[in-house]
């Protein structure tokens, strides 16, 4: 009997901007979608949307665009469990969620240097640093000020990526690589507007966001924004004031809102069209 493959409902290891809370109307709105048809999720973060596909049609052919280098994250998870597991050891009697200083920061410190390898400074961010951030270097990590907030069982993404086409490219060229392919359906999950963009470097300005636009013309789609870009206000606003074309209209929309502390709120947004009206299945 094969054994069950685990289904992943959030990434593995730490990601900002991971789409774990539209899993559930991604899923549900999959089921408009072929079971045979090729997934391309140009902008593929932490791999969740990929995994999820995957996970419900099993024969899609679903290309993971790894820009952010998350698989090169889960290779090393052996090595961020030995150096957390030491971690562990070295802050047995340490306050919970409290600051290392002294002594113990250094010990910290001399812990994650002393590994000869590849580091996960970003999963290390999320034991060691304020909730919400990360750092992607020894040197960035010794400038901040450290917190006990060490993650107590081991990470496991065993399966996660299992039967993805997995690539590293910037995401126009692999659209051009798929546009014309046949029963194809992109999964579009920008940068937010004006936020840093990881391994795309320096600020998403909204002409990086407009010439994203350009993938959704006459494509089936999955698009995932926030309120906090304006971007659907602009696309009604050019379709109104000047006849242009809109490639949000007809879309299907799901709305979550989300809670950033106790004063301040956004909207995630998930956009789906089929702009083909029928798919051989």
């Amino acid at each position: 009997m094969n054994e069950k493959k685990k289904v992943f409902t959030t990434a593995p290891l730490p990601f900002m901007g991971q789409k774990r809370r539209f899993l559930k109307d991604f899923k549900e709105a999959l089921k408009q979608y072929p079971a045979n048809a090729v997934y391309v999720d140009l902008f593929g973060g932490s791999g969740l949307l990929s995994h999820t596909v995957k996970s419900v049609y099993p024969d899609a052919t679903v290309v993971y665009n790894d820009f952010d280098n998350y698989s090169d994250r889960i290779k090393a998870i052996p090595t961020t469990n030995s150096i957390m597991a030491d971690l562990r050891e070295l802050l047995d009697d340490y306050p919970k969620d409290k600051r290392i200083t002294g002594q113990v920061k250094e010990a910290v410190l001399g812990r994650v240097a002393s590994e000869p390898g590849y580091v996960d400074y970003i999963t290390l961010s999320s034991s060691l640093l304020f909730s919400m951030n990360y750092v992607q270097s020894l040197d960035e990590l010794k400038a901040n000020t450290l917190y006990n907030c060490v993650r107590k069982n081991d990470y496991n993404a065993s399966g996660y990526l299992d039967g993805l086409t997995i690539v590293r490219k910037d995401y126009k060229e692999l659209f051009a690589q798929y546009k014309d392919v046949a029963n194809v359906v992109f999964l579009v999950d920008p940068p937010y507007l004006s936020t840093e963009a990881g391994t795309y470097k320096n600020y998403w300005k909204l002409g990086d966001y407009l010439d994203v636009l350009d993938v959704l013309k006459g494509k089936p789609y999955f698009y995932f924004a926030s309120n906090k870009s304006s971007i659907l206000e602009l696309c009604e606003w050019v379709e109104t004031k000047t006849g242009g074309e809109n490639p949000f209209k007809g879309a299907e929309k799901k709305e979550i809102a989300m809670q950033m502390n106790h004063s301040a709120t956004y909207t995630d947004i998930m956009l789906h069209k089929q702009w083909v009206t029928s798919y051989s299945l």
